[in-house]
């Protein structure tokens, strides 16, 4: 029950008919687009804390239009990413599709979003992730999905699987492997991308037994390089469920609002740092969850995986931001603002080895104290796990691409730099929406961020549909790397001195100290 050809916003709805039941989209600007549409039971009632279910049947066609609700999260949600086009209730677990043309015989790639957040914000109906120009420019299909986040996704509970949000990333791609030719993508050319811990689910998604084989290619974008020990994420979880005065267990706290558990943890985020001598590194990021190493469902670290040549057979595109940290310095108001005893705390607490924060003076030797403060973090947090997942990936047989983008971000007079989150409206095209209003408020988009993000976006989906983003891949020896500012150019991978202090350090994961 498909139609030919692109569609526009006055052409008739669009049926499809899926494994669970029939789907009515609508044309919009040329595409076809479904919105909605459930890949797995409301993850509620006795299915809370469960591995995700399949969707059930449903009879007759279910109409389309609108983005699932967003799974359970904290409040700052709504004022950071805007106004939602979505319903409010249970069903979480939705995906969504932008189509040229829903034809089964199209077979067109298939690139599939993850979202970040923290690994307890998000949504994939965020405004800013509005797919209409990727889809169009690489004329593939395009697919976002909930998972579930904080709590319900990530907390390690007792009587319930780890790291349930990323066994539901793993439902999401088994729906596009069973779905995705109705609406006339290709089940055999599945890229999967994302950003921040959308990035570190990508990563994770390379390491899972679960995953293997439902895609062939990976976009990561600003890994974070946070992954729990078991014992952490228990601790952590033992932490949250005291803040509503239960144990940690699936059956206790499978009876209390939603909403009172994000409550707990977003209380509980707020004190972290009280805990640094217990969670050590994980305590000043401020969010209780991460990816955990479970020995099943993830097996191993990404890094570790990877150099075993876990997805040799997996081409990957990674890179990161050259000045993450320098978003949430902005966010807290800190920009100009550190001192002494900060930059020492920063170094001591996240440079690598018992000589770090000597090493990073004498590497940095006219840094100042708000310098060394954002680069040690920039680094730790996202700029060094992106490029070791790279030299993992080729150290066990597989293929990588790596770029940096350092072009600044223009709003607030260029104080934001290339700050963590600016590649999203560049690749999106978003620039009005979520943090794309922060990062170019009072600018407008200016001729070299059109020009950006369509490169962006050709090499994007280039590399969705032939494995080749524009550039030659990473090696150990030239190590060269894509960078994108207002002239791209391919050089010599351009943090060198950074490499080389973390040369060596593999990333582990974060260990309960005590």
């Amino acid at each position: 029950m498909t139609t030919a050809g692109p569609r526009d916003s006055t052409a008739e709805d669009l049926v499809v008919r899926t494994t669970a039941g029939a789907v009515r989209g609508r044309g919009e600007g040329g595409l076809a687009v479904f919105r909605g549409i459930p890949f797995a039971q409301p993850p509620v009632g006795e299915a809370r804390f469960a591995a995700p279910r399949p969707a059930r049947a449903w009879d007759g066609v279910r109409e389309a239009h609108h983005f699932g609700p967003p799974p359970p999260q904290e409040a700052v949600f709504q004022g950071l990413r805007g106004e939602l086009d979505a319903p409010t209730g249970d069903d979480w677990l939705t995906v969504n599709v932008w189509t040229p043309d829903a034809d089964p015989a199209a077979r067109r790639p298939v690139m599939v979003w993850i979202y970040g957040g923290a690994y307890k914000l998000g949504h994939a109906g965020s405004p800013g992730y509005d797919a209409q120009h990727l889809a169009r420019a690489g004329d593939l299909v395009v697919v976002s999905f909930n998972y579930r986040v904080g709590v319900e996704g990530f907390a390690r509970i007792d009587g319930a699987p780890a790291n349930r949000g990323l066994l539901d990333q793993v439902a999401a791609l088994e729906w596009v492997r069973d779905n995705i030719t109705a609406f006339g993508g290709d089940p055999g050319q599945v890229t999967v991308f994302g950003e921040s811990a959308g990035a570190g689910s990508v990563a994770s998604l390379l390491a899972m037994p679960a995953a293997r084989g439902l895609f062939r290619r990976a976009i990561a974008q600003s890994v974070p390089g946070t992954f729990f020990s078991d014992e952490l994420a228990r601790d952590i979880a033992h932490a949250i469920a005291a803040e509503v005065g239960l144990p940690p267990t699936a059956a206790a706290l499978s009876a209390v609002d939603p909403r009172r558990l994000t409550s707990a943890d977003t209380a509980l985020s707020a004190r972290m740092r009280q805990y640094q001598d217990r969670w050590g590194r994980a305590a000043p990021t401020v969010t209780p969850f991460s990816p955990v190493v479970d020995g099943e469902v993830l097996p191993r670290t990404p890094w570790q995986a990877l150099t075993e040549g876990a997805a040799r057979d997996v081409e990957l595109v990674v890179g990161h931001n050259r000045d993450e940290w320098r978003l949430f310095l902005f966010l807290a108001d800190q920009l100009d603002k550190i001192d002494e005893e900060q930059a020492a705390w920063a170094l001591r607490t996240f440079a690598p080895g018992p000589d770090g924060e000597r090493a990073y003076r004498a590497a940095f030797p006219d840094a100042t104290p708000g310098e060394l403060y954002e680069r040690v973090q920039t680094d730790w947090l996202f700029n060094r796990p992106s490029l070791h997942l790279a030299e993992a990936q080729t150290a066990g047989g597989g293929r990588a691409h790596v770029y940096e983008l350092t072009w600044q971000a223009p709003g607030y007079g260029g104080v934001l730099g290339a700050c963590h989150g600016l590649d999203v409206p560049l690749l999106f095209g978003t620039y009005e929406a979520d943090l794309g209003r922060l990062l170019f408020a009072g600018t407008g988009v200016p001729p070299e961020a059109e020009a950006l993000g369509a490169r962006f976006r050709a090499s994007w989906t280039a590399f969705a549909r032939t494995g080749d983003p524009g550039w030659p891949a990473y090696d150990s020896g030239s190590r060269l790397t894509q960078v994108l500012d207002g002239v791209p150019e391919v050089r010599p991978y351009p943090e060198e001195v950074s490499r080389r202090l973390w040369d060596g350090y593999d990333f582990p994961v974060l260990p309960l100290l005590k």
